[in-house]
């Protein structure tokens, strides 16, 4: 047989109807499972392909999701990625993985490259609370949701923990534990979601009674390198911290990795709070105290809710909003003065 083979040669030699072919291809219920072994036999014979293109001109849907990350090296983003492209492929959807590297141009630019893919809809992980573009495409109806962000609008899509609640459970952890002086990596604030942990941190110093040093707070870039070197200049301050609370736990990890180059026993000497409970938290040469996100339940919703406005099953007119909750756990980083 010459040329590209088409579904209307697998109806052929499957003694088929070129609709049933498509059903089978497009898992439709209600078919025999006689005729689909045999339509199936017959692509796998001939080495059929569908061609997409087409199909997506015919149905003006690519069955493709764009995933907009921060920054794939940060373990939170890996795991999540693995989760969403794996309950994505579940659903018969290929993803376009993005990583902006925390720049906002970056963002920006890749919005508009996966719209001129003609992606379906946009996951977006980490996001500046006030971009403009995102503010667009839910005015113009387009199927986006915020992974782990926040962004005020009335037609916003999010999920996220309470990052609020979360950073404060930190605090509160450390002074449970008879810390008193502790510093704080923060990051950026212009992330609603770093914003809202800052806040968390700040409020709870307030209401436990300690002043906020500002000499202890961390509020640059997401760089383990200058995490590092932050932490091994404060270490060796006359006032240096008891306790540290680390808004990621990439940069409780750097934290950590400091104490060590400076011989400081944690958690005998520091103690060291995350925020992510990522995989490695668990491993029990780390055993990294943290605030947990349950990051299967959320990348899983995440999928399921654009999946939802792609479908034209979710009301696009207010937007949702799903905040869940945190929790600490207490592992090896952590201990009493």
């Amino acid at each position: 047989m010459k040329g590209r083979i088409s579904a209307y040669d697998v109806a052929e030699k499957a003694k088929v109807s070129q609709s049933t072919v498509s059903r089978v291809l497009n898992n439709y219920p209600h078919i025999k499972e006689t005729t689909r072994k045999k339509v199936l036999k017959a692509i796998e014979e001939l080495g059929f392909t569908r061609d997409e293109i087409a199909r997506s001109l015919a149905s003006n849907k690519t069955r493709t999701i764009g995933l907009i990350v921060g920054d794939i090296t940060n373990p939170f983003f890996a795991e999540s990625a693995k989760v969403i492209t794996g309950k994505a492929q579940e659903m018969q959807y290929d993803v376009i993985l993005c990583n902006t590297n925390h720049s906002e141009e970056n963002l920006n630019k890749y919005i508009q490259t996966l719209k001129g893919k003609r992606v379906d809809g946009i996951i977006i992980a980490a996001a500046n609370k006030d971009n403009e573009q995102i503010k667009e495409l839910y005015d113009q109806g387009f199927p986006v949701v915020l992974f782990n962000s926040i962004l005020e609008h009335q037609k916003a899509n999010y999920i996220a923990v309470d990052n609020y609640k979360g950073a404060k459970l930190a605090v509160e952890h450390l002074y449970n534990l008879n810390h008193r002086k502790i510093a704080y990596i923060a990051g950026p604030s212009a992330y609603v979601t770093t914003h809202l942990r800052n806040l968390g941190y700040q409020d709870a110093l307030k209401e436990l009674g300690i002043a906020i040093n500002t000499a202890y707070i961390y509020s640059q870039n997401f760089s383990y390198n200058e995490v590092y070197q932050f932490t091994k200049k404060l270490l060796n301050s006359p006032n240096c911290p008891t306790g540290f609370f680390a808004a990621s736990d990439q940069m409780a990890l750097a934290v950590l990795d400091a104490a060590a180059s400076e011989n400081i026993k944690v958690p005998k000497e520091l103690s060291v709070v995350g925020f992510d409970d990522i995989d490695l938290a668990k491993n029990q040469y780390i055993g990294l105290t943290t605030i947990t996100q349950p990051k299967e339940k959320m990348a899983t919703l995440v999928l399921e809710k654009l999946l939802l406005l792609i479908e034209r099953t979710e009301n696009q007119e207010e937007g949702f909003r799903i905040i869940l909750e945190p929790d600490l756990v207490q592992r090896k980083t952590t201990a009493s003065i």
